[in-house]
């Protein structure tokens, strides 16, 4: 399944690293950056949650809530959160549910290898629970800024 701009978010119920559940359409009045990414404390990901970390006052600031979501385990997303002093929710999805729903799980070859992973893509959803902006190719150290300026841009 691909998301389209203007399509309700797909709801969701997943659990973040304190075992607190998130259901997306409780966020609904709230502008939601949904940010998928592949695994926990490996460069390209560690430098995404980095910079929304280092922007999350502006995120705050513009009533947006920040939600990471991978196939790793809550423990695993405890232990990276403790390690970067993340402070948003890192959403759990280890039977690989919303990343489906979300397109975001794909078949890839590497150097001749199969495998299946996680996409890094990005969707902003607005406070209607509508998909806004679909971040296709992310670029991991400036995605903070680019979603912020795309805001910006939507609200003014």
């Amino acid at each position: 399944m691909e998301i389209e701009l203007g399509q309700k978010a797909p709801d969701f119920t997943l659990s973040d690293q304190d075992d607190n559940s998130h259901m997306l359409s409780d966020y609904y009045g709230k502008w939601v950056l949904l940010y998928f990414y592949p695994k926990d404390d490996t460069p390209g990901c560690t430098k995404e949650a980095i910079s929304l970390r280092d922007h999350c006052h502006e995120f705050t600031e513009r009533n947006i809530s920040i939600f990471g979501v991978s196939t790793d385990t809550t423990k695993s997303h405890k232990k990276f959160v403790r390690k970067y002093s993340i402070p948003f929710p890192l959403l759990s999805d280890v039977d690989k549910e919303v990343v489906r729903l979300y397109g975001v799980w794909v078949e890839r070859k590497i150097f001749g290898q199969e495998y299946s992973g996680t996409l890094r893509q990005s969707f902003l959803v607005n406070p209607d629970g509508k998909v806004v902006m679909i971040y296709k190719s992310v670029t991991p150290a400036t995605h903070a800024e680019e979603v912020l300026s795309d805001h910006k841009k939507l609200t003014s």
